[in-house]
């Protein structure tokens, strides 16, 4: 027991002698960080840009030592749609009538089927420049618009479109098409002079309806004039009765003195006889439409005699409908003369030297070109004007009472 004690003792009188000697221990060890490493983001880059090789591009046989002007043509001949396949054969046949006609033994035209969709119009659009092609006529829809554009404007080939969609036009994309605000600018603005100045509208629902209404509001508001009635209705003919109700309750004995129909075809054929049917007199309302009624079988419609609406001059259509007829053997959809207009373009251009013939200052020539549509232009922010005359339908048949003009240049007087 006492050595327990005598060891006790020892391990105090060593813990305080380490206590009051603290200056003579071992100092801690000094532990340095490591050093801070600054880890920086991977650069933004953008997709390289599409580039091409002049030795991959296409020269057939019979072109073989020439220097052909390869104009590809991308359209959904083979989409699911069976009328977007006519649609599509037809502004091919037409393209083709135009070779045929001015004989242009240079063009080398290279059609390429788009399927419909974006990813397909890329697809075969980078075939068409890889082949060479100096201009792209087509697509047909504004998402293969888009689609294509960016690969285009990467080897500067403009592309000349038949989308209606102006939102996809500019920066390389010109839409050889019928501009919808142009039709209801036309038709509001000679309406107006005739003194109408109060409208009512209906609209189709839909992305079309939305751009119509919110085109025929500028156009009415642009002009002092007044949509005093409007209203939406859907596809099916049944639905369309409350709202052409609606739209005739609001006449009120001549609360408006013209109505707006922006429809065609069979939706027209079943909304125009539903304002007479509730006492909206076409004798008393004039009756007003786009270039949707710029279609023969309409002038059949009772409801629409008297009725306005805007349209390309018809003498250079008609025309082109009678050649059409005799190498095609039936008559096409109206917008097959984009086609022809389309290569016609090409055609006249393809003079030019080669260094200017598809550049922006010859694609935007303010005096414009001259089809069978009448004349046109493309404006440097992509938007396409054209001079359209206006007509009233009649049982036999649609006559101009307002012609187009035939000149972008200003009257002298």
């Amino acid at each position: 027991m006492t050595g327990v004690k005598a060891l006790f003792a020892l391990g105090i009188s060593l813990a305080l002698a380490a206590c009051s000697t603290g200056q003579q221990q071992t100092p801690p060890p000094v532990v340095t960080p490591p050093p801070k490493v600054e880890v920086a983001p991977p650069p933004q880059t953008q997709p390289p840009a599409f580039s091409r090789d002049p030795a991959r591009f296409y020269t057939p046989a019979h072109m073989a030592g020439e220097r052909p002007v390869r104009v590809a043509l991308l359209l959904p001949f083979n989409s699911s749609r069976e009328d977007v396949r006519t649609l599509s054969n037809a502004l091919y046949n037409a393209a083709q009538l135009a070779l045929f006609e001015f004989d242009a033994t240079n063009i080398l035209l290279m059609p390429k089927a788009t399927g419909g969709t974006a990813a397909g119009a890329q697809r075969v659009a980078r075939e068409a420049l890889d082949a060479g092609a100096d201009l792209i006529l087509g697509p047909l829809f504004a998402e293969e618009v888009t689609a294509v554009a960016r690969l285009a404007r990467d080897v500067r080939v403009p592309v000349v479109a038949f989308s209606s969609d102006s939102s996809v036009g500019g920066n390389g994309v010109h839409l050889l098409s019928f501009p919808l605000d142009q039709d209801v600018d036309r038709i509001v603005d000679y309406t107006t002079l005739q003194g109408i100045t109060r409208f009512a509208a209906l609209y189709p629902y839909g992305a079309y309806g939305e751009r119509v209404r919110d085109a025929f509001q500028r156009a009415v508001s642009a002009r002092a004039g007044t949509v005093v009635a409007s209203t939406s209705y859907p596809a099916s003919p049944e639905g369309m009765y409350e709202p052409a109700q609606r739209i005739a309750g609001a006449y009120g004995g001549g609360n408006y003195q013209a109505v707006f129909l922006p429809e065609g075809g069979a939706q027209l054929k079943s909304m125009a006889p539903l304002l007479p049917y509730y006492d909206v007199d076409p004798r008393d309302v004039k009756f007003l439409g786009t270039g949707l009624w710029d279609d023969p079988s309409l002038a059949r419609e009772p409801p629409l005699a008297g009725a306005w609406f805007p349209a390309p001059p018809p003498e250079g259509h008609d025309q082109f409908l009678t050649r059409y007829r005799r190498a095609y053997g039936g008559t096409p959809p109206r917008i097959a003369s984009l086609g022809y207009d389309g290569v016609s373009l090409a055609i006249a251009l393809s003079t030019l030297p080669e260094e200017s013939r598809f550049t922006p200052e010859a694609l935007t020539n303010p005096d414009g070109f001259a089809g069978v549509d009448g004349i046109f232009r493309f404006m440097p922010d992509g938007r396409t004007e054209r001079g359209l005359a206006v007509l009233e339908m009649r049982p036999t048949g649609a006559v101009v009472i307002d012609p187009a003009p035939t000149s972008f240049r200003p009257p002298v007087f």
